[in-house]
């Protein structure tokens, strides 16, 4: 792989502000224990022709010992600083004049806590950029190991034609925070102008996959040597560039070419179904077989409806958290949790996972794991006086039920208990001095409805005056809120639409 940043540690220096012991040492280069910045400069050109450097190199960042730049900034306010930038920039101006070809010469003087007193490291090379002053940032770069925490890893401006985003300051142009890979390698990303997209390539090519979703508006990139996390799953990252609202709009990222799924999850069983042999022969004529028809009716618990705290502060509930596991259900253990979400008293939501918490807004959508989306929807505005969102459960849990009665659901019915999943006090943080309840205590009462198959469709009665209930259609979209609906004269819902009642959404299906 090319060099595209040099990192280089310089001799020991008496006055580290000294632009002179810094550029040149004097005599004979020849001589020195270890070349000084102009040698290095000399010896890695940006451009040649032959053994000829025709082009140098004009940005350069500086990094001192932080005790003697803190000092500098306490005693001067930063004037050794700024005289070292300016001597520096000087020098470069005076010898390679010829090889800059109207570059501007940049310095720019850091402090780092590594260094010892009189160590000095300069940094330079093609992906070593330093803004103009004024320059306006055109992409913000951030990434993430599960699509919900985000975080920044650096700004790209205009004229910032390379950046490499790898583990280590010393090699590359900037960190990202939770590089999963190692020193594996790293991930170029090309910026030819605002007339073109943003390229974004891995270094070395064969270590890594790297595919745009488009639809989700970030980059994936895993490692191609089959390197797994400690919970067995493949080791990537997310890399996500955000247009500044003020820069051009670039052209599109054209997506990569999807691939065709190597292994797909298995199917989750039918659990009305009865379990027969593996044999499928019809049976011999001698045996007199009976066959019956299976029953194909079930809820499904579609959704889970985030509600607003702030409706129930005199209960003295301060945050609802639900924490998915693995297999995409609410889990108290936190140790299970792929990835949580949360609404405090003031209805803010939040997502979780093992990076932190981050503050979210809806409608959002999330990829914790390959091949697994998970959704927030956000509610009709006739729904959102009681909730923030609905959460899409993308392995939503279902139970069979049985045709030709009538069924009750509730806080305290144990038809359905499967589906109440938020039935615990886990997932309720109360303020101090208030006794731990059921998350179903907020909304749902303990007889709220009751549900029968029909020939048209399901037949809804509302059994408690308090319990709100609303209709929505097969895609979530709010049909009607069910005010009047009792036994005598149910009110009818279609095979396959869903009913919110308290946190749960739940879809009916013929």
């Amino acid at each position: 792989m090319p060099v595209y940043v040099q990192h280089e540690a310089l001799g020991k220096i008496n006055d580290v502000f000294d632009a002179h012991a810094i550029w040149q040492a004097p005599g004979l280069a020849l001589f020195a224990r270890r070349p000084l910045l102009r040698d290095l400069l000399e010896r890695s050109p940006r451009e040649q022709r032959g053994r000829a450097a025709t082009r140098c190199f004009s940005h350069i960042t500086l990094v001192l010992p932080q005790e003697e730049v803190d000092d500098d900034r306490h005693l001067t306010r930063g004037a050794r600083v700024r005289d070292l930038a300016e001597s520096l920039s000087a020098l470069h101006r005076k010898d390679f004049g010829d090889l800059l070809q109207g570059d501007d010469v940049r310095y720019h003087v850091v402090g780092a806590d590594r260094l010892e007193p009189g160590e000095v490291e300069v940094k330079f090379g093609h992906a070593v950029y330093l803004p103009a002053p004024g320059e306006a940032v055109q992409y913000t770069v951030s990434v993430s190991r599960d699509s919900a925490v985000w975080k920044t890893v650096c700004p790209i401006y205009p004229n910032q034609r390379l950046t490499l985003i790898g583990h280590d300051a010393h090699e590359a142009t900037y960190t990202a925070p939770g590089w999963p890979f190692g020193a594996e390698g790293a991930v170029l990303l090309i910026n030819d102008g605002p007339d073109s997209p943003l390229e974004v390539q891995v270094r070395p090519k064969d270590a890594f996959d790297c595919g745009y979703d488009a639809a989700a508006g970030y980059w994936t990139i895993k490692s191609r040597r089959g390197a797994v996390d400690a919970t067995g799953a493949a080791l990537r990252l997310l890399l996500r560039v955000t247009p500044n609202a003020t820069a051009r709009a670039p052209a599109p990222v054209k997506p990569a070419s999807a691939r065709p799924a190597v292994w797909k999850p298995r199917a989750v069983p039918d659990p009305e179904l009865t379990a027969v042999p593996v044999a499928r022969a019809p049976a011999p004529p001698t045996v007199d077989a009976t066959y019956a028809p299976v029953s194909r009716q079930r809820v499904t618990l579609a959704a889970l409806a985030l509600p607003r705290l702030s409706r129930y502060r005199e209960t003295g509930a301060q945050a609802l958290e639900i924490n998915l596991n693995r297999a995409f259900v609410p889990s108290a253990q936190p140790s299970d949790t792929v990835i949580g979400f949360a609404v405090d008293d003031q209805d803010q939501l939040q997502a979780i996972t093992q990076a932190g918490r981050e503050r979210i807004a809806v409608p959002a959508a999330f990829s914790p794991v390959d091949g697994t989306r998970v959704e927030l929807a956000a509610c009709a505005p006739a729904l959102a006086d009681r909730y923030c969102a609905l959460l899409v459960l993308p392995q939503p849990p279902a139970l069979p039920v049985a045709p030709g009665a009538r069924f009750t659901f509730g806080r305290g019915a144990p038809m359905l208990a499967a589906l109440r999943v938020l039935d615990s006090p886990a997932f309720l943080k109360h303020a101090a001095g208030t006794p731990p309840s059921s998350a179903d205590r907020l909304g749902l009462s303990r007889d709220a409805f009751s549900f029968e198959a029909g020939p048209d469709g399901w037949r809804i009665a509302r059994l408690s005056p308090t319990q709100a209930l609303y209709h929505l259609d097969d895609k979530l979209a709010f049909v009607a809120a069910i005010d009047t609906a009792t036994p005598e004269q149910p009110y009818r819902l279609p095979a396959g639409h869903h009913l919110v009642a308290g946190h749960y959404v739940l879809r009916f299906d013929a």
